[in-house]
């Protein structure tokens, strides 16, 4: 696994590359951005090298704290404030701190993580601080009826924030189809999936309370359809759901955007409600170096960009990547142009 791409030439590959990494002083991924009172935040996971062999449960992603990190504009100086939250700092979490994101409400801000408990299964949690940058504190216990990973929160117009979350293989959506934690063939990252010919699993969405600490309702499916108004089938890798979703609003539609998992695009699919159903529209992001997608889309004085990672500062180390930036552009039928992220280079070779 660590020899995966040894065939492809790095030096060609970054000379063709659409943007450089942000980050370079530490490793970088997932990255959640916002535009909090004219400035831009960036709330990525922290890549570490944790010694774990590779496996298809993520075991070798190891992260154990998060950073974060501000830019003045989108072509400015990045700033790195630090060490915002720490393992260590949450009673109820173990390891691997995955995906972040954050938001804010009356001046307090609100980071929202993923972590493996006590137990080894994934929750939700959520830690505040009077600052965008934190350091953050971390509620003593999970969100009550989290699970499994990637929490993404969207503010809609009328002010209420909605939570999106759930990942297939590692990220153990798949366990939780009966309602409860199926712990049997832990090993398998596939045990548990549905047939081919069933209906995909797909992002979970809850409104969260006002307090904005727990949810103010029992999650649901964000259902993703078809062009005939079917459900996406468990077989269609290369559209259905498989982790890293995010919300953004368009011209008063909702976008639900996502990472095709093993087949390595960004995707979306529109609706009318921040719940769904949502009907798939196209591809966002063509492959990066690295076995991961996960990106977070975000408005920022009047331009749109699309935030994402890739492992070409490790040279495709899967677990070691950074985070990156480029312009997101829409056509007229609100439909989003696609993204080459290294154009003339043949994505065969990065999959």
């Amino acid at each position: 696994m660590a020899d995966e791409f040894d065939h492809i030439d790095f030096e060609e590959l970054n000379t063709r590359a659409i943007s450089q990494p942000l980050v370079t002083h530490i490793y970088t991924a997932d990255p959640s951005a916002h535009y909090f009172n004219g400035k831009i935040y960036i709330y990525p996971s922290h890549d570490i090298d944790g010694g774990e062999a590779f496996d298809d449960l993520g075991s070798h992603f190891k992260m154990r704290d998060y950073h974060v990190f501000s830019m003045d504009s989108i072509d400015g100086e990045v700033t790195d404030h630090g060490v915002a939250l720490d393992v260590d700092d949450v009673k109820w979490a173990a390891k691997q701190m995955w995906a972040p994101d954050a938001h804010e409400k009356d001046g307090k801000y609100y980071l929202y993580f993923p972590a493996k408990d006590h137990e080894g299964i994934f929750r939700i949690g959520v830690a505040v601080s009077d600052s965008p940058t934190g350091p953050f504190v971390a509620q003593p216990e999970a969100i009550k009826e989290s699970f499994s990973i990637d929490p993404a929160v969207f503010k809609d117009d009328d002010g209420s924030y909605y939570l999106y979350f759930g990942g297939l293989w590692g990220g153990q959506l798949q366990r939780w189809r009966n309602g409860a934690y199926n712990a049997e063939h832990e090993e398998s990252p596939t045990a548990h999936l549905p047939e081919g010919h069933e209906p995909a699993l797909t992002a979970m969405v809850a409104k969260l309370r006002e307090d904005m600490l727990e949810f103010d309702e029992a999650p649901s499916e964000a259902v993703i359809l078809d062009e005939n108004g079917k459900p996406l089938l468990a077989g269609d890798n290369e559209r259905r759901f498989f982790e890293g979703a995010w919300m953004h609003k368009y011209k008063g539609k909702y976008y639900l955007s996502y990472s095709t998992g093993d087949t390595h695009f960004l995707c979306y699919a529109t609706g009318d409600s921040p719940y769904g159903p949502f009907t798939y529209r196209g591809q966002i992001l063509g492959p990066v170096v690295g076995w991961t997608t996960h990106h977070s889309i975000c408005e920022i004085e009047d331009k749109w960009y699309l935030f994402y990672h890739d492992s070409i500062l490790s040279e495709g180390k899967t677990h070691l990547r950074c985070i990156k930036v480029t312009e997101l552009e829409y056509e007229k039928d609100g439909s989003i142009k696609i993204i080459d992220p290294y154009p003339g280079f043949d994505t065969e070779k990065l999959v």
